[in-house]
């Protein structure tokens, strides 16, 4: 069965002040979750990235907000995509998973990349590391988290990171803690530690891209012995819902001359039936999960898409969510 995800990016709303944001933050994560969505994810960055206007732009820390967001949601699940391993020490990281997870119920996701946003590292004193050493770090901290969720004293020694006899109480609510999520694309090392270790991917790009990388990440399964479909395929793009041909003509114009050659890797823009199409193509791409923004919509417009989405698509055949934990 297909699912639908519902990503939260910005936090700039015409009009209101610092005081109401998170309200407005609120009011949207509660449509998300009446349509039908999900899942509510957020950014773990401190810094706004460019495409939304960079760093004077507000953004609120991740794991902060979707402790709020756990307590005015019922239902969705709750995750980061993505926590960036450079910033995080992974012990601390995997307490705050297991707290957002006791204050869902069970609800939390554990999202966790090897970073990138390089000028966010330098401004605030944080290392960056070549990505080889990166993608090192990555691996440790899956193992330390998972470590963390389903033992109750774990010790780890690594090259980059070291636990002795680490209490994590009170524990996970979710059976084996909250699903690890690792994003990335990256066919030789990221696809890699999913096979070897993640309940759910995330990679980037039109269904062709995705048919690609959803192959690369088969052969890494088989080649480590893992069962391929107890991995949640997901993907995470920007969703535009436009009137009419006209404004589907302007708003692809507008975003093409931002990004280029990258619309059709990211956007899904156009009339509701444009829309389905378009979705549709990439649910028989092998997703499992369509993580979907849209950064200027307002709750209406959130409530609006989550329901064509859901009504349509919904009981299209797919492959049954991964289980919570891999090993």
């Amino acid at each position: 069965m297909t699912t639908f995800g519902f990503q939260i990016p910005g936090f700039t709303h015409a009009g209101e002040t610092d005081a109401e944001m998170f309200d407005h933050v609120a009011a949207l994560a509660r449509a998300a979750e009446i349509s039908g969505f999900e899942s509510i994810w957020v950014m773990d960055h401190f810094w706004q990235l460019p495409a939304l206007g960079g760093p004077t732009q507000p953004i609120l820390e991740g794991w902060t907000l979707l402790g709020a967001l756990a307590a005015i949601t019922e239902r969705v699940q709750l995750g980061t995509l993505v926590s960036g391993v450079t910033y995080r020490n992974p012990a601390l990281l995997a307490k705050q998973a297991t707290t957002l997870d006791v204050i869902s119920k069970g609800r939390a996701i554990l999202g966790i990349g090897a970073a990138w946003y390089e000028p966010e590292h330098d401004g605030l004193g944080f290392g960056f590391p070549p990505v080889g050493e990166r993608m090192d770090r990555l691996e440790e901290a899956i193992k330390i988290c998972r470590l963390m969720f389903t033992e109750e004293t774990p010790s780890f020694a690594g090259r980059h990171y070291e636990i002795v006899d680490a209490h994590n109480v009170p524990r996970p609510v979710h059976p084996g803690g909250p699903p690890i999520m690792v994003g990335g694309s990256g066919e030789r090392r990221t696809l890699r530690l999913v096979a070897q270790y993640a309940d759910l991917c995330n990679v980037h790009g039109s269904p062709a891209t995705v048919r690609s990388k959803l192959d690369v990440l088969r052969r890494h399964c088989s080649d480590v012995g893992r069962d391929p479909d107890e991995i949640t395929n997901t993907r995470l793009g920007t969703i535009v819902l436009t009137p009419d041909a006209d404004e589907t003509a302007r708003v692809i114009t507008f975003l093409r001359g931002i990004v280029g050659d990258d619309f059709e890797e990211s956007f899904t823009v156009g009339e509701e039936e444009e829309v389905l199409e378009q979705v549709g193509a990439l649910v028989d791409a092998g997703l499992d999960t369509l993580i979907f923004n849209s950064p200027l919509s307002d709750p209406p417009t959130v409530e609006r898409t989550g329901r064509l989405l859901v009504s349509q698509l919904r009981l299209r055949p797919g492959r049954s969510p991964a289980p919570a934990a891999s090993e």
